[in-house]
């Protein structure tokens, strides 16, 4: 009878095969692993040494260079914003002067009525610009598109984004040392303050602030201009409007943050050292301008035959105001550009004195609205169908009349364009950019 095999040396030669091959697994896995780590770091240092050397400071400076490596070390968070090294560069390229001793400015709101054209006049003297806007949906998306589309064309970038982000503000000035902000974004309109406090709040306030701490921090410290507003005179019935009187009696609240601006600017100013400006603009009217604004609002219902109202105070007096024209308030804001000495402050410490303006910036000419629908009529070739009420109390106010003597003997500020000439500006390009110059009858849109 045969005997039984021996099983027990048959299953621990298995299990010793077991063993090797795990081994032989796991020493695999931890070759791979290891190998994986190195290819992967080589390749990380492959890319930073690629980026750093194929985007070079697009100024030869010492000061660029320095600052080129700063913010080389920031490469890969960039990275996060509008596509990494090639937005980079679009911010870089766009804010670079082209003159010698140029400026290199953040235009806030460029995307704006005033904001491009700011941003066209110092782009084409040859300043470096770069915008900063959010496009808003407070009016037509479409229109501030049409701008962007317009400065893109003169190698003006935009950067998409709010002045609430501070990571994104922090990273601009990361990547471009700014000599000058021009700040004009905001929520404006005086009547929307009563459907949307708010955003006048988060804009017009928390956006400046976060503007300013940014600014406060940076290294240089820039220069600040900004728009503050007429309507910060509010209830004022001394005429015409001084920057010596009183302004702490705001009829809306969009008056009431524009002057909570000018006292944040003042407290900046006095801490940190920042050199800011405030310019108080005017009823400003022209051609790419605001569709809540009245005149652009009375052009189209006019085309399309509806009633306009006009609107009278409650002691049956005319409303009027001081219509300033868009090239006169860009003459304005570059003269303060100019005029700006230089921020005091370093590592967000004041180091002297800094200083502290605000400026009129007006027509000197009030008109009244009734004359405006006129002129209009006149141009469009049109008879409005009028409704006279009176005005609600809404915060509009209802006359205003710059004195602008303050301006003209600091930096030659001097408004040339009366109404009649600049609304047929306006009309002339209202009715290019809809299309409509075979609905103006008798106009001149060449003129």
């Amino acid at each position: 009878m045969a005997s039984s095999p021996d099983t027990s040396k048959t299953t621990k030669l298995e299990r010793y095969n077991s063993y090797i091959r795990r081994v032989n697994s796991t020493k695999l896995l931890a070759a791979s692993s290891k190998l994986l780590f190195r290819v992967t770091l080589l390749v990380a240092l492959i890319l930073i040494f690629f980026f750093t050397f194929h985007y070079p400071p697009l100024s030869d400076t010492p000061a660029a260079s320095g600052h080129h490596l700063h913010t080389t070390s920031h490469l890969l968070s960039s990275a996060f914003y509008g596509g990494g090294a090639q937005w980079e560069k679009e911010v870089r390229r766009s804010s670079t002067p082209r003159r010698a001793n140029g400026f290199s400015v953040l235009v806030t709101g460029a995307g704006g009525f005033v904001g491009t054209h700011c941003s066209l006049a110092l782009k084409k003297r040859g300043d470096g610009v770069l915008g900063l806007d959010n496009f808003n949906t407070y009016y037509d998306p479409s229109l501030k598109r049409a701008r962007q589309k317009m400065l893109k064309q003169h190698e003006i970038f935009i950067v998409e984004g709010d002045l609430n982000d501070g990571e994104l503000l922090a990273k601009l000035f990361d990547i471009v040392p700014f000599t000058h902000i021009l700040h004009l974004a905001a929520q404006a309109g005086v009547r929307y303050a009563m459907e949307n406090p708010q955003s006048y709040v988060s804009s017009n306030i928390a956006g400046f602030v976060n503007l300013l701490e940014v600014a406060k921090n940076a290294d240089p410290q820039p220069a600040i201009v900004w728009a503050s507003s007429s309507s910060v005179y509010g209830l004022n019935t001394e005429n015409p409007f001084s920057e010596s009187h009183r302004t702490d009696q705001p009829a809306s609240l969009y008056a009431a943050t524009k002057k909570a601006g000018e006292e944040i600017a003042h407290t900046y100013n006095h801490i940190y050292g920042l050199s800011i400006t405030g310019l108080r603009f005017f009823t400003v009217y022209g051609p790419w301008g605001r569709p809540d604004m009245a005149y652009f609002f009375f052009t189209k219902d006019i085309l399309q035959g509806k009633a306009i109202n006009i609107y009278q105070t409650h002691d049956n007096k005319e409303v009027a105001r001081d219509f300033t024209f868009i090239d006169d308030i860009v003459k304005g804001c570059l003269g303060a550009v100019d005029t700006a000495e230089k921020s005091t402050g370093k590592g967000g410490k004041k180091r002297g004195p800094a200083q502290l303006r605000v400026y009129n910036l007006g027509n000197t000419s009030p008109v009244t609205v009734g004359k405006l629908v006129s002129i209009l009529e006149s141009l469009l070739n049109v008879k409005a169908k009028k409704h006279v009420i009176k005005m609600p109390r809404n915060g509009d106010v209802p006359y205003t009349h710059a004195n602008v003597s303050l301006a003209y003997n600091d930096f030659g500020y001097k408004p040339t364009t009366d109404l009649s000439t600049g609304l047929r500006k306006f009309v002339k390009w209202y009715v290019s950019y809809y299309g409509i110059q075979s609905r103006v009858k008798g106009s001149n849109p060449s003129a």
